[in-house]
């Protein structure tokens, strides 16, 4: 039954104090970057803990929320992520994964070696729902699962980085061995791992990967 209620308050902001508001976001942002090299330094369970339920407010379709994240620091978990993802990763740098494909990731430095799900104290699986399952145990309809994991992901991301860490998204291909290993129902798709914590002293990320598009190429104006 649709049950209005009132948005939640906030403060409206005048025009400029809005450009200011989101120029200051987007600076924040433009230092984002995917790192490889982690320090082994702890990152308190909570404030992972924080960014997920930061992420689980991103709309979904009919609100379904149709994400799992199964968020690992257990060393030895861990290491049994890395083996599986590593078997896959040589299959696809062998050739698996097409000349086209590979010769796109040489200016990023990648290879089958992910030292990273060992390395980085946490690792964040997210799982897609295909559909869920009522309390009866009939199955019922998930709507815009991709878009709608997608955007949790994008916060994700966005509130790990607000809280000074950094992350790397990682989808290893095929990425069936997670469900098994993360202990998650059938219904739910593994689409990413993101391997989270702070910089190794002397990281460095790719100069093609601090790239971007000009905004002439992302945006079109219909005034």
């Amino acid at each position: 039954m649709y049950d209005p209620r009132p948005i939640p308050h906030r403060p409206r902001l005048d025009d400029a104090e809005a450009q200011t508001a989101v120029e200051t976001f987007r600076d924040t942002m433009r230092l984002r970057c995917s790192v490889r090299d982690y320090a082994p330094d702890p990152v308190p369970r909570d404030l992972i803990q924080t960014a997920i339920e930061t992420a689980g407010t991103a709309p979904s379709g009919a609100n379904q929320q149709p994400w799992h994240f199964a968020a690992i620091a257990d060393p030895a978990l861990k290491a049994r992520i890395r083996e599986a993802a590593e078997q896959e990763e040589r299959a696809f740098y062998a050739g698996g994964g097409g000349d086209a494909w590979l010769a796109a990731l040489e200016p990023i430095g990648t290879d089958a070696t992910k030292p990273h799900l060992t390395v980085a104290p946490w690792l964040i699986v997210i799982f897609a729902q295909r559909h869920g399952t009522a309390p009866d145990g009939t199955r019922t309809k998930h709507y815009y699962v991709p878009e709608s994991v997608g955007i949790a992901t994008g916060m994700l991301i966005t509130a790990l980085h607000m809280a000074g860490l950094y992350c790397l998204t990682h989808t290893p291909n095929p990425m069936k061995f997670l469900t098994a290993l993360c202990d998650r129902p059938d219904n739910e798709k593994p689409v990413m791992i993101l391997a989270v914590g702070h910089p190794a002293p002397g990281a460095t990320c790719p100069a093609a990967a601090r790239i971007r598009k000009p905004l002439s190429e992302v945006v079109s104006f219909f005034d």
